[in-house]
Formats: C-alpha cells, structure tokens, sequence
C-alpha cells in the first residue's frame, strides 16, 4: 500500500475482527513492508500499534508478515485465531480508544493546530482519534493535478475497478480547484462510464472521495450505495482497458490522440497505456507505479549493464513516484554501477537532476564510461553472472523472489534474470485486463 498517495484507514475503523485501530494499523504494515509508509509510523514507532499489538498478544514482525501475505479476511482469521483478549476486553478497549482525549499539552497543541487548519470553528473535535483522522483527511483531500498527474487507470484499488482512483484523484483536483489539464465525471470516457455503472452521480462522487482519502473506505462507501458483483465488475475492467483502437467507431480518434501524445510508438493501441505515457510525458517524470524500469540488460548508455536502468529509478526517485523499486545505496546493481563510475548516490543524483536526457548523462559521465571498455566488460561478466553464492541468506532472497514471481522457473539462479523477470510479471499483473 502506498502511503504517500493516500493515509491509512481511520484508526475508529473497527472493520477487521471488531477492533479499532487494527485496519490502520494494517494499511501501515502493508506500507512498512513495501517501503512506501510515506510520513506515518508502523509497530513499535507507533504508540497506538503497540496499544493493538499489545492486546492481540501478537508481535509486530509477526503482524507484519501476515498483513503483506494475507487478504483483509484471511487476517482477520489470523487474528482471531492468535489473539489472548475477550469480547469484553475488545469492547472496552474500543470504548478507550474512542473516548481518549489528549493527554499532554503537546498533543493538545496538535489538536487545536488540526482544528485551525482544516475545521475552523468546530467545536466537536475533541479525541485523539479524531485529531488524528482530521490530520489524515487534511494532508489527503486535496489533490494539485497543476503539479503532478492523478494515479494510474489501471489501479483497481478502489472496489477492484480499473479508473476509479484516477477518478477519486481528479475528483479531489477539481474539488480544491485545481484540476489542471484533466477531465471529470461527465466530461470524461472512463469516468462516465464507471459513474453509470455505479448509478452515482458526479457530484457524489466527488464528495465522497473528498471526504474518504483512503481507497479501501470509499469502496465501503460505494458498497453501501449499491451491491457489486464480481462478474459485472470484470465486464466494465475489459471494457475500459480495452478501450482503443480496436473499440468500433474510435480508430480515427484514438489514431488522431496518438500522433499527438506517442507518434513513436505505433504499438500502443489503448487509451489507458497512452494516458500513462501521456501523463510522464506532460510532467517531465519517471512514474515507476506505471511501469518498470528499463531492463538491467539494457547497455545502451555507454555499454553498461544497469546504468539505464538507474538513471529511470534515480529520476523516479526525484520525482517521487519510485515506487516498489530500490535506487541508489538500496539497490545491490545501483552500488555496483556507482562503484564502477566513481560517484556516491548524492553525486549522481545532483547530475540527474542537471541533465535531462540520457545523451546529456553520458556526456556528463565523460571519462567515467569512455575509454574503459575492458573495465566495462569485466563489469557486465560480474552483473550478468551474478548469483548468491555460498550466502543462504542470498540464496532465500532469491528463492522467495523467483517464487513470488513465477514458482515455475526453477531456472532462475541469477539477480538480474529475477529483476528482469519481477518487471515482466509487474507490468502484466498491472495491465490486466479483468
């Protein structure tokens, strides 16, 4: 779960096993664990997670675990299962939680910022859960798509339906006034069609996704306002990622919108792909929650093995959309390649950051790359070749990441063969169609 692009569920959702605190906190260990916590504190950082850990009798690794291996009804099972506390016991600590007011005067402090800032005159705000969920709601609802595009169409993290987070960001654009270059609601294809899907109206929508930053509590609100069913939800997600031009009546357009956005790229031939082109492309970034880096094979750039491929997460980094994906000190090709070239994660980001194409990297490079083809050789045989050895802590890594990829390829004995792999099933897990 990404927590740099929506806040974790409200701590007073007692929506798995009846127990505040617990959905937040489960949201908070899915973004621990893929390094995207973004500004909030997981486990032992966080008093209220040791207040839940606390009474489940659970220890945070072990909730960590489960909540990345686990669906949201499978950890509730898992929870009941381990934890050492009574319905009475769950009952009072709910009602503690729910009715605690700030205790020291810096969090009372906090509280009457919060009030200021997004709730000015409210005089019905007095908990820390509800100091808290003010925070969440105030740093969350407002989207600036003058800045940065909406996320990716094909998310499904919002009642599992292709566009509707895109939807629920441009919502929030056009609902702080800055909706930028996008399209709403009924001004919109996806949109549209999602909203009549739904039978919600534009203006409700909108609300609605203001009022609920987090994906997972609009898709409780949309629940509520009509029954989904898994099959019809198929239809509309091969419907709307099909969408192109292939769909009856929309090759003219959809060929007109391509020479305007991609004319280089004949082989798009979905709106979806070319909006996320579109979307990088309007920006000047690297989004890497749309799509992989360049492989770990491409040598294109001064004939090293990587070095491509880093100069995509590097650039992803400073844009703030590196997503899953490791760069710089993080990342074991990274500190090979910045070994190979001299320069300290810093110093590379600082040339990234002066040099906006690959041509004007390899320029800056300079003597870094020319003139080293022996060096650059021996460098490739060590990436390509490289195993985890003797190391049975390596050797896990790689079991795991060759299994959570494809458990087929028992083949698989190299890091950049899993890299390139992992990017391969990323991307088609993204591109689904259904």
């Amino acid at each position: 779960m990404d927590l740099t692009r929506q806040p974790p569920r409200r701590p007073s959702n007692a929506g798995i096993a009846g127990i505040v605190g617990l959905a937040r906190m489960t949201d908070k260990a899915r973004g621990h664990n893929a390094d995207l916590l973004g500004e909030f504190k997981y486990g032992e950082s966080s008093g209220l997670d040791c207040e839940v850990l606390e009474l489940l009798g659970v220890a945070v690794d072990d909730f960590a675990d489960a909540a990345d291996r686990l669906w949201d009804d499978e950890l509730e099972a898992w929870v009941r299962e381990r934890m050492r506390c009574s319905q009475d016991q769950i009952e009072a600590f709910n009602n503690e939680q729910l009715t605690r007011e700030p205790l020291d005067d810096l969090h009372r402090q906090l509280l009457r910022e919060r009030i200021v800032n997004f709730a000015p005159g409210s005089t019905d705000i007095t908990t820390v859960y509800a100091s808290i969920e003010l925070d969440d709601w105030g740093a969350f609802r407002d989207e600036d798509l003058t800045t940065g595009p909406p996320r990716t169409a094909f998310l499904r993290t919002v009642a599992g339906i292709v566009g509707a987070a895109r939807m629920a960001d441009k919502a929030r654009g056009r609902r702080a006034g800055k909706l930028g270059a996008y399209k709403y609601g009924n001004d919109s294809y996806v949109d549209r069609t999602i909203l009549e899907f739904l039978g919600i109206s534009q203006q409700d929508f909108e609300e609605a996704a203001w009022r609920n930053p987090n994906d997972t509590e609009l898709a409780e609100w949309i629940s509520q306002q009509m029954t989904l069913t898994p099959g019809a939800v198929s239809v509309l997600n091969e419907k709307l990622t099909r969408h192109g031009i292939t769909t009856p009546g929309s090759e003219g357009a959809f060929r007109k919108r391509r020479d305007e956005v991609c004319p280089e790229r004949p082989e798009v031939t979905t709106y979806f792909v070319m909006m996320d082109i579109d979307d990088e492309a309007s920006f000047g970034i690297v989004d890497l929650n749309r799509r992989p880096p360049r492989s770990p094979f491409d040598n294109s750039l001064g004939g090293a093995y990587g070095l491509a491929r880093m100069i995509d997460k590097g650039r992803a980094q400073i844009s703030g959309h590196v997503g899953a994906y490791w760069f710089g000190d993080d990342s074991g090709f990274d500190r090979r390649v910045l070994k190979l070239l001299g320069l300290s994660p810093e110093d590379f980001t600082d040339g990234l950051k002066q040099h906006g194409t690959d041509a004007e990297v390899v320029a800056w490079l300079g003597d870094r790359l020319q003139g080293r083809d022996a060096d650059i050789a021996a460098f490739n045989n060590s990436l390509v070749e490289l195993g985890p050895g003797s190391s049975n802590g390596a050797r896990a890594f790689l079991t795991e990441g060759v299994k959570a990829t494809d458990a087929a390829r028992e083949d698989v004995g190299t890091f950049m063969v899993l890299a390139r792999l992992d990017d391969e099933i990323f991307l088609a897990r993204l591109r689904a169609s259904v």
